[in-house]
């Protein structure tokens, strides 16, 4: 059970680390790298059909700008493929990112996140993963109580 983690290219890292951090969390192994769908299309090839035959469970790919990555890698893997929009400094405000990654053609799903939404994209690998692995699911839950038991906490400071 692996989660590959790519980008378009090393300026997405800032955003993309927070998938490492919550799947390092769930002790969930990651594979990091910058795969650009523009600058290296052989690359991207290489990595989208291969990434099952290296153990690879799940995919979250982070892109910006025209954001072709994230439907590029779905089009040609058969593992579950997890977008992350990110906005970029060539990004029009962000949402070029968000409909290239959300508005895929039928037969070419591409879960998407919210813009910036990388710790999500973990959490969506995490619960794949952990729908078939029962200690990743234990953690999962034991993370949402923590989200629960947060939220309790911050109330009962108020009073």
């Amino acid at each position: 059970m692996k989660v590959a983690i790519i980008m378009g290219s090393i300026s997405d890292m800032p955003v993309m680390q927070d998938a490492i951090d919550i799947l390092k969390e769930f002790n969930i192994e990651t594979e990091v790298d910058i795969v650009s769908a523009h600058r290296t299309p052989e690359k991207l090839f290489d990595f989208s059909k291969n990434a099952h035959t290296r153990g690879i469970t799940v995919i979250i790919a982070g892109a910006g700008g025209a954001a072709h990555l994230p439907g590029m890698v779905a089009s040609m893997s058969p593992l579950p493929v997890i977008g992350v929009p990110v906005k970029s400094s060539n990004s029009i405000d962000g949402w070029d990112s968000v409909l290239s990654i959300l508005q895929m053609p039928g037969g070419v799903p591409v879960a998407t996140v919210a813009l910036n939404g990388a710790k999500n994209a973990g959490i969506l690998a995490a619960q794949i993963i952990g729908s078939q692995n029962k200690p990743v699911l234990d953690r999962i839950i034991a993370y949402k109580e923590s989200l629960k038991q947060a939220v309790i906490k911050a109330s009962e400071n108020l009073k």
